[in-house]
């Protein structure tokens, strides 16, 4: 029997009409039309023959510049905006978390608008009774819940939309930036509930600019890029084509042996070596960069793959707390991590990459700039191997 997915799109397109002259009042419309004068439009084609499926069960993402089309995509699949042309098939009871707080009364309280935004999201009011402590706590703020809204701040008034809107127990749920804003405690509450999420099997569109969020939670994504689909599979790959977008020089330098699809990056700095020493104890990844302008302080990383190509580890030197300096041209900057080596026999590749603080331009970024191979002595499966203290009490 076949899997009835949770979302099918296909050939779906979306055009919006641009009027060129605007009228601000009925008459000065009604005078237009007296006057004969033609309606004259500009037609945006922002959706441009989009085809994915979202199965039961995966966490989906939607990644793409502002403007490619991402956010009208998310409000077709939530029935706000009719397609043009093309098929949208969804099946299950759909919640969208496109605009937290739509509907909130400046003029009320946090308390009044809570049931005001469970009637929006079809709740009674018995069941608002039912569910508002669970609300007040997640977004903790109980010392203002008899405030007017007006006087929260813009990061409140997220934690009470966003608590209220995950009451809403659904099949499907759409989230648009929703974390946009909020301080970092509350950011970290939303992510370990979209963890829980992703444990339950629960089915999950997310548009997204955080590709560290796609790669922790997305099983699956796709990038638009001019409201075409322009890449489509696991979220690693999602990600890196989503960097490269902001890369002004995705060609390689002319003395790198790698393929070009493995290197990519606004140049600036580039990866000159990368070696890997395994032992029994610990795995050192070294790594040399070479540097052909005068830059801020980077940022250096790795990642980390097994022989499936599954990102399992990640690390770079802001996580890690340690300070860069500013750098120049013909400068040599080595960079060496160790981590113990708890990782199960295989095949493991290494990528290397170095970025600006702001973490949004990659000077450069290199898949597959190292190979290495972890045999032990010991029956292992798995991911890691690590070493593990075992008792036993009772028996004969």
């Amino acid at each position: 029997m076949r899997n009835i997915p949770a979302i099918m799109v296909e050939s779906l397109y979306k055009d919006f009409k641009l009027p060129h002259e605007k009228h601000t009042s009925i008459k000065g419309a009604l005078i237009s039309k007296t006057k004969g004068s033609k309606a004259k439009f500009e037609q945006q084609n922002v959706l441009k023959g989009l085809s994915f499926t979202v199965d039961k069960g995966d966490f989906f993402g939607i990644v793409g510049r502002n403007g490619s089309g991402k956010s009208t995509l998310l409000k077709i699949l939530a029935g706000i905006y009719e397609p043009t042309r093309g098929r949208v098939e969804v099946n299950g009871r759909l919640t969208p978390f496109i605009e937290l707080g739509v509907g909130f009364n400046p003029e009320l309280t946090g308390r009044e608008n809570v049931f005001l935004n469970g009637a929006l999201l079809g709740f009674n009011r018995k069941q608002m009774q039912g569910m508002y402590k669970d609300i007040v706590e997640f977004a903790e703020l109980d010392k203002f819940m008899d405030q007017k809204l007006k006087n929260y701040s813009s990061g409140m008034q997220v934690r009470l939309a966003f608590s209220i809107a995950i009451q809403a127990k659904s099949d499907i749920l759409l989230l648009d930036e929703v974390l946009a804003v909020g301080d970092a405690d509350f950011q970290r509450k939303c992510y370990d509930y979209f963890m829980s999420l992703k444990e339950q099997g629960q089915t999950v569109v997310l548009v997204t600019h955080d590709m560290g969020a796609v790669r922790q939670y997305c099983n699956n994504a796709i990038m638009i890029e001019k409201g075409e689909i322009v890449c489509q599979g696991d979220p690693e790959s999602v990600a890196q084509e989503y960097h490269k977008l902001f890369s002004t020089n995705q060609t390689q330098e002319k003395d790198e042996p790698k393929k070009a699809e493995d290197s990519w990056g606004e140049g600036g700095i580039k990866v000159v070596n990368t070696s890997v020493r395994v032992s029994d104890r610990s795995i050192t990844i070294k790594a040399k960069y070479g540097v052909n302008s005068n830059l801020g302080p980077p940022i250096y990383g790795f990642t980390l793959y097994n022989s499936a190509g599954t990102d399992i580890l990640e690390a770079n030197t802001r996580k890690e707390r340690v300070k860069t300096s500013s750098i120049k041209k013909n400068d040599i900057i080595q960079i060496e991590w160790e981590i113990p080596n708890i990782l199960s026999d295989g095949q493991y590749t290494v990528s290397v990459a170095a970025c600006d603080q702001s973490a949004s331009h990659f000077y450069v970024w290199q898949n597959k700039a190292a190979k290495f191979r972890v045999t032990k002595d010991i029956m292992t499966a798995g991911v890691v191997n690590p070493e593990i203290r075992t008792s036993i009490k009772g028996g004969l």
